[in-house]
């Protein structure tokens, strides 16, 4: 096996493993190596420890998210549009990749995502966040509606991530024609009721 499938496959292991029982799980190092099929101390060639490994799960499943959701993705187009777009495609996204979205969500919702949760909704990040800059230029203009950043994340993307989870769980089926429902019921909750609908 080359250094880059190791290094793939050490990747592999550890996300269905959190994925499954959370990131302080069962003695982590063991069941990744047993799983991905390396010894234990080959983890720590690649990965100083745990920490690293999990920023790094993280960093290549989000990288994959923006890839799949830059190409139909244009600043050209209408604020509706783009949160239209971008909040159907990051549904379509997880619903054919579930594993990737019980990572993000434990990930953000763990100590692990605190601090970059916090610089992006103050403005101190520094990467690529689309929903970010949408939700920040929507309020910027006034199109959206008088409230905080991280209000409007809420508002925006609570319900969207809930639904996520209950599709997921088996408790109901997301379709198009209920996507597009959610989504401009979630575009509907942050626009300003005099702003374009």
């Amino acid at each position: 096996m080359k250094n880059s499938d190791k290094r793939d496959e050490i990747l592999r292991a550890a996300l269905e493993l959190i994925a499954e029982h959370g990131f302080h799980g069962a003695p982590m190092a063991a069941m990744v190596a047993e799983r991905a099929g390396v010894g234990a101390g080959t983890i720590y060639r690649y990965f100083e420890g745990k920490d690293a490994l999990i920023a790094e799960i993280f960093a290549e499943l989000e990288k994959k998210l923006v890839e799949y959701l830059l190409p139909g993705y244009s600043l050209d187009r209408p604020l509706r549009e783009r949160f239209i777009y971008l909040s159907s495609m990051i549904i379509r996204y997880f619903m054919d990749n579930a594993i990737h979205f019980r990572f993000i969500e434990q990930y953000m919702n763990s100590p692990y995502g605190v601090t970059l949760r916090r610089e992006r909704l103050l403005g101190e990040a520094r990467d690529i966040d689309l929903f970010r800059n949408l939700l920040q230029e929507g309020i910027d203009r006034r199109e959206l509606k008088d409230l905080p950043l991280a209000m409007h994340f809420a508002l925006a993307f609570g319900p969207i991530v809930s639904l996520l989870r209950d599709h997921i769980l088996g408790f109901l089926a997301l379709d198009d024609a209920l996507i597009r429902k959610v989504v401009k019921a979630c575009w509907d909750g942050i626009r300003r009721q005099d702003g374009p609908g």
